[in-house]
């Protein structure tokens, strides 16, 4: 496959680099735009939801290592309370952890006390003791400052929620235990990827649970994708993109038959096993077809990689 800078080159030598090339190209690039966006429905109108990932209000405390998570662990008093604290604990992804159909565990958990489960802390005391090895006056949830040792300290942000809790609620908790795509709320590099495995995220994550995960994995991480639909995503500072709901649940996607749904699934399943580029062009080729894009269309899009799988 012919890639963008290479279409251009050639039809550039060829038109002598005329202003009628860079014309004839502009008018490709839109009727690539106008025909995606004109067969496509916005994925707010899919059976699918957008949550945002955790704030805990004081990473120092929340974010562990398996090293504390494994001290906390040893330090119980029963068996009862070790296999409650473990549940307790999960495993935890940051946006910068997301790549191109995978990711990079780093080692970090999160004490998953929500406020939406009620839980007593008491039934913990082993995470009581380490949280409160913090002070209290930190945890709380107050918005207050207090004079510790002389030296000023700021609780959390106030809320009507516990001093052991997160800051953020999070009554959708469960869905962080579905099937689920995990996307980085600001990123160079639009990454997505699928979890099956119960993962958490922090609140530079986005999670889509739903229906037709695959196939939108796919798209999403797809040359595609990025072509027709990385400049409607706000660019900050260093190139990067704001992913926010607001602006994904807009994206306009082709819906598919049941038959080629199930073979993106196999592809996807294949891909986040053992990541290739040639598997992510096969991706493209497969997702190229399904909108009947011309052999011009799909060499003038190439494959686009931001440098990061």
């Amino acid at each position: 496959m012919i890639n963008r800078s290479d279409y251009i080159e050639t039809f550039s030598l060829k038109s002598s680099f005329s202003s009628e090339a860079w014309s004839i190209l502009g008018e490709i690039e839109q009727r690539i735009k106008r025909k995606v966006e004109s067969i496509g429905v916005p994925l707010k109108e899919w059976d699918v939801e957008i949550y945002r990932g955790v704030l805990t209000g004081c990473n120092d405390a929340f974010i562990i290592t398996s090293i504390k998570r494994n001290e906390i662990l040893n330090n119980c008093t029963t068996e009862e309370e070790r296999q409650k604290t473990a549940e307790l604990i999960r495993p935890i992804l940051r946006g910068r952890d997301i790549k191109r159909y995978s990711y990079d565990f780093a080692d970090q958990y999160i004490i998953a006390t929500f406020p939406s489960k009620q839980y007593n802390i008491d039934e913990y005391q082993s995470l009581k003791s380490y949280l409160l090895s913090f002070g209290r006056e930190k945890l709380e949830q107050t918005g207050k400052e207090y004079m510790i040792n002389g030296e000023t300290v700021k609780a959390r942000k106030k809320t009507n929620n516990k001093w052991f809790e997160t800051q953020d609620s999070i009554s959708y908790w469960d869905e962080f235990s579905k099937p689920k795509i995990i996307y980085p709320n600001m990123t160079k590099f639009l990454p997505f990827v699928y979890d099956t495995s119960g993962l958490m995220t922090n609140q530079k994550c986005f999670v889509i649970t739903g229906k037709h995960l695959g196939y939108l994995t796919a798209f999403f991480n797809s040359s595609l994708f990025k072509f027709c639909f990385a400049d409607k995503f706000p660019e900050l500072q260093g190139k990067t993109r704001e992913l926010s709901k607001i602006f994904m649940e807009e994206i306009p996607i082709l819906k598919i038959d049941s038959l080629d749904e199930q073979k993106i699934d196999e592809l996807i399943q294949d891909i986040q096993s053992e990541y290739s580029v040639e598997k992510a062009k096969q991706i493209d080729k497969f997702i190229f077809d399904l909108y009947h894009l011309s052999f011009e269309e799909q060499s003038y899009i190439g494959f686009i990689d931001y440098g990061e799988k």
